[in-house]
C-alpha cells in the first residue's frame, strides 16, 4: 500500500473513533454531570530511507474534555448538591480517588454520603462525609461546609487537575486525574437543592454526526476509486 492509502486508512479510523465518540456524547446528552468529549487529529510524519520520500500519517488518538458548564436543575434535595464554577467534587473509586460534577448523592445505612453506584463522597481533607443517622436539618453552605441541625460536621472538597488536559473518563461521569489533584481555594461555590446536568447540546451533536458520516463516506469511495485504479494498472501491465 502507497503513502495515499496509508493517509486515507488512518483518516478513516480516526473518522471511526470520532463517530463512536459524538454517538456516545448524544447517549449522554441527559446524564447528570456529563462532559462532552470530542476528538483531535494529528499529523504523524516519519523520515525513511534516503532518496524516499516520507511516509505521511494521521492519527486520532487523543481526545478532548469541554469542561464549559452544564445548566443548573432545582430538586430541593438535601443531598443534591451542584458547583457552580471550576472544580470537582471527589469520590473513592476502586483503583483510587475520582472527579465528578454528578452531584445527586445520598446517604448509607452507614451515614456515608454515596454515589448512586455506591461510591463514598470526600471531604476537603480526603476522608468520607459522614452524616449522623439522627440529623434532622442538614445544610451546605457555599464553601461546603456541611452542617447537621446548625452544627458544623465537615467540609466537603472541590478540587481541580493539576493538568486540565490529563482527564481522563471514567465510567461516564468520573474522571482519573493521573497527574494528580489540587483543592480548589476561591471562586467556586457549592449549591444545595441542584444538580448540573450534562453540557452536550444533542443539535450541535447530531450535524457533527452527519458531518463525519459524510466525511467517513467520501473516504470510502475514494479508497475504492484508488483500489480500481491500481487493479487496472496491474491489468495493463501484465497484458
Amino acid at each position: 500500500m502507497d503513502n495515499i492509502g496509508y493517509t486515507a486508512l488512518t483518516r478513516q479510523s480516526g473518522l471511526m473513533r470520532e463517530m463512536q465518540t459524538v454517538a456516545n456524547n448524544i447517549a449522554n446528552s441527559s446524564s447528570t454531570g456529563y462532559r462532552r468529549e470530542g476528538v483531535i487529529f494529528s499529523e504523524y510524519v516519519q523520515r525513511l530511507d534516503k532518496g524516499d520520500a516520507s511516509l505521511s500519517m494521521a492519527t486520532a488518538n487523543a481526545r478532548l474534555i469541554d469542561l464549559q458548564q452544564g445548566a443548573l436543575t432545582q430538586t430541593n434535595g438535601s443531598f443534591d448538591l451542584a458547583i457552580e464554577g471550576d472544580g470537582f467534587f471527589m469520590v473513592e473509586g476502586v483503583d483510587g480517588p475520582l472527579l465528578t460534577r454528578a452531584g445527586a448523592f445520598t446517604p448509607s445505612a452507614e451515614g456515608e454520603l454515596m454515589t448512586p453506584d455506591g461510591l463514598r463522597l470526600l471531604d476537603a481533607g480526603g476522608a468520607p462525609v459522614f452524616v449522623p443517622p439522627d440529623a434532622g436539618s442538614i445544610s451546605v453552605a457555599s464553601d461546603g461546609t456541611m452542617s447537621a441541625d446548625g452544627r458544623p460536621l465537615t467540609q466537603i472538597g472541590l478540587y481541580l487537575p493539576s493538568d486540565p488536559n490529563d482527564l481522563k473518563h471514567r465510567d461516564g461521569v468520573r474522571f482519573a486525574a493521573p497527574g494528580g489533584t489540587e483543592p480548589v481555594l476561591e471562586g467556586t461555590s457549592i449549591l444545595q437543592g441542584f444538580v448540573e446536568g450534562s453540557n452536550v447540546n444533542p443539535v450541535q451533536e447530531i450535524t457533527r454526526m452527519i458531518e463525519v458520516q459524510r466525511s467517513y463516506e467520501l473516504g470510502q469511495m475514494f479508497m475504492e476509486k484508488e483500489d480500481e485504479r491500481i487493479r487496472s494498472v496491474l491489468q495493463t501491465v501484465v497484458k
